[in-house]
């Protein structure tokens, strides 16, 4: 039996056929061999139940089913999985290299932590190649959160325990359970984070809170929530100083060896 750390990706889909094989053939090339993946689908009409049921058991849990919008798909994830520490992976989304995995992994055995994160890129939806914008996160510092920084959360990897003791994703939120999320263990409850230096993720472009003004002006209005919701007073400005904080990211580029 292996003493190894368990990683557990989750990975939320619903009618993801054109992208899911990459974000699973991502996981499956790691070079670290305690990984589960569980997939979580929405009831798809398309492909995706097929593509996911042809990887047999190198799926280690898949379900299909209605859900209530992709954060209580996330908490159906957290409760499957079996792993000590868990990361989440959009379907639309795959790792950088063979070894993000094994980095996570090192500096969760180096360090007592409760979680890891890195940086992020994001790629064109037709040609993964071509990099829109890069979310160089850097080291953390608890105070930045006010002032509008959040980490790109495909690459934040935290110990199940954590989830056990703090919560799972608040479905009352349809665009930014993810950013309350980080208010409340990061802010809030101040768990232990490391920065790793290096691209873990490439997303598609794309996402809920980015596919209308509707949808931004809906998930601005939540970031302002999630602060009420862990009953403090949310950052003079919130609405303006989080989106703005992003606007390096276009012109941004990491360096050929990241």
């Amino acid at each position: 039996m292996t003493n190894k750390i368990k990683i557990s990706i989750i990975t939320v889909t619903f009618n993801s056929e054109k992208t899911i094989r990459d974000t699973i053939e991502s996981v499956l090339s790691q070079d670290y061999d305690n990984i589960e993946h569980v997939i979580i689908d929405g009831d798809s009409k398309d492909n995706t139940i097929e593509i996911v049921r042809s990887y047999g058991d190198k799926i280690s849990y898949f379900i299909s089913e209605k859900d209530d919008g992709i954060y209580d798909a996330m908490n159906k994830g957290i409760r499957a999985a079996t792993g000590d520490v868990i990361g989440i992976l959009n379907s639309d989304d795959f790792y950088a290299c063979f070894d993000v995995i094994s980095d996570v992994v090192k500096v969760f055995e180096d360090d007592d932590l409760d979680s890891v994160y890195g940086d992020l890129i994001y790629v064109a939806k037709d040609n993964t190649d071509i990099i829109l914008r890069y979310w160089e996160s850097k080291p953390f510092k608890r105070c930045k959160i006010r002032r509008g920084w959040m980490l790109p959360h495909p690459t934040f990897f935290i110990k199940k325990e954590i989830y056990n003791k703090f919560g799972l994703y608040s479905i009352r939120l349809k665009s930014a359970a993810d950013y309350e999320m980080m208010v409340r263990l990061l802010f809030k409850n101040t768990i232990s984070v490391k920065y790793i230096p290096r691209v873990l993720v490439n997303m598609r472009n794309g996402g809920i809170s980015n596919t209308s003004i509707r949808n931004r002006w809906r998930a601005n209005h939540e970031d302002y929530v999630s602060w009420k919701i862990n009953g403090i007073n949310p950052p003079f400005l919130l609405r303006f100083i989080k989106p703005l904080s992003k606007i390096s990211q276009f012109f941004r580029r990491p360096k050929k060896n990241g």
